[in-house]
């Protein structure tokens, strides 16, 4: 379902060299000896996931979508990044999704709260709030505010409207939920924020519009077989992972990756929060950054061919796409654009990116291309799996921690210290 072209990646070192460090990263993996081997539970959640409430996740993502117009999504980072990514990959960019759902929870902006609190009025209205512990910032604050909304306008029955994912066992959000009789789902222990979106905290929203889990699950099940072997031959995310290691080798610090088709968008924002937060320690990792061609070639396109050779890209490039247009005909052709008549623009797509990628190696700018095959649930639970897995050895290569995220404290504090936080001042 994924296959790695690094043929244009210009590596000045073979991959299969690296075979044997791979070989001792993968079973430091499977055995559970590496550093953060406490939060590896995706490595083989295919198998290990709660089966009953898989079942009851179904069960309330059709309770849900019956109830409302709008369903608003609360949480942050990692706890809305897949679901949201999820959503556009498989229902499109434009009112595709019934109920609508809405992402708060992720941003301190007034305008943008303040808009949605506005848009809600008159519409009935589900949550789902998805925060680990509670306490984080963004999130609780929106949720305060949901909260109010929801209990001044459905009264005790606003409990009925609420879904809460969180920790089994502890933290303020499971407080609330117990105190309040919110149903609950929960986080694994053993999973991270970034690393969650085949969880409940993913699944629901998914199961709330209507995609198939079991499909997701399918994905996932499949790339797991799929890399069961530490073989560069086979193994198409430790082939990703090792190219992208030999290129920062060779001086190239930042990554793009690159879509063609819009719905991806989210999907370039949950992959940069995956690598980002997983590699960016310690002084050493490679900036994850993105685009969307052939758009962005009319913006960042120009950087990229002749700018400072800082960056290599790889192409995220879907393949086995059912939706097309073809280009009509007009006798009188005013727009000079009689030559592509009768031709799709999925092929034109096609040509925009294989011309683009000749343009750019031919600019000494690295591209290694990550073929998707189709934007189905099955794709989404697959690439999933794929970029966990060359995350965690890109990592691991790389010599740090995949599952921690200690910088992210440090705002946190001097945000508390002048918000006035009790115990911050």
């Amino acid at each position: 379902m994924i296959k790695v072209d690094t043929s244009h990646a210009l590596l000045k070192e073979e991959i299969l060299s690296y075979q044997e460090e791979v070989n001792r990263i993968h079973h430091m993996m499977f055995q559970r000896k590496g550093e953060g081997n406490e939060f590896t539970g995706w490595l083989d959640w295919v198998h290990a996931y709660d089966k009953e409430e898989f079942d009851r996740i179904i069960m309330c993502g059709k309770k849900i979508a019956s109830m409302c117009d709008v369903c608003i999504v609360c949480g942050v980072g990692g706890s809305y990044l897949g679901a949201k990514a999820a959503l556009e990959m498989l229902k499109g960019n434009y009112g595709t999704t019934d109920p609508e759902i809405i992402f708060m929870g992720h941003t301190f902006s007034a305008t943008y709260t303040k808009q949605v609190l506005e848009y809600i009025k008159g519409k009935s209205v589900c949550i789902n709030v998805i925060s680990k512990s509670g306490s984080t910032t963004e999130t609780a604050v929106a949720f305060r505010l949901l909260q109010k909304y929801m209990e001044d306008t459905y009264g005790d029955s606003a409990k009925d409207r609420i879904f809460v994912t969180t920790d089994k066992t502890s933290g303020k959000m499971r407080e609330i939920a117990l105190q309040k009789q919110y149903e609950m789902f929960y986080i694994p222990e053993n999973i991270g924020g970034r690393y969650s979106v085949i969880t409940p905290v993913g699944l629901l929203p998914m199961a709330i519009v209507g995609i198939d889990i079991n499909k997701v699950m399918n994905g996932l099940h499949a790339a797991y077989e799929d890399m069961k072997s530490s073989s560069l031959v086979d193994n198409q995310a430790y082939r990703y992972a090792v190219a992208r290691h030999i290129l920062q080798k060779q001086g190239y610090d930042v990554e793009v990756l690159v879509t063609y088709e819009p719905c991806m968008k989210m999907v370039e924002e949950w992959w940069k929060q995956l690598f980002a937060e997983s590699e960016g320690k310690e002084g050493k990792g490679i900036f994850p950054c993105s685009a969307s061609f052939s758009t962005d070639l009319h913006s960042v396109g120009q950087f990229i061919q002749e700018g400072k050779k800082v960056l290599f890209e790889t192409i995220l490039y879907v393949t086995g796409l059912e939706d097309d247009v073809e280009i009509p005909y007009l006798e009188a052709n005013m727009d000079d654009l009689n030559y592509l008549a009768q031709k799709n623009l999925s092929w034109i797509n096609k040509m925009s990116f294989e011309g683009t990628l000749q343009a750019h190696e031919e600019g000494e700018v690295p591209n290694i291309v990550v073929e998707l095959q189709g934007l189905q649930a099955e794709s989404f639970g697959y690439m999933c799996y794929f970029f966990f897995r060359a995350c965690a050895m890109s990592c691991y290569l790389l010599g740090v921690n995949p599952f921690n995220q200690p910088g992210v404290e440090v705002y946190k504090r001097n945000m508390f210290h002048l918000l006035g936080k009790p115990g911050y001042q």
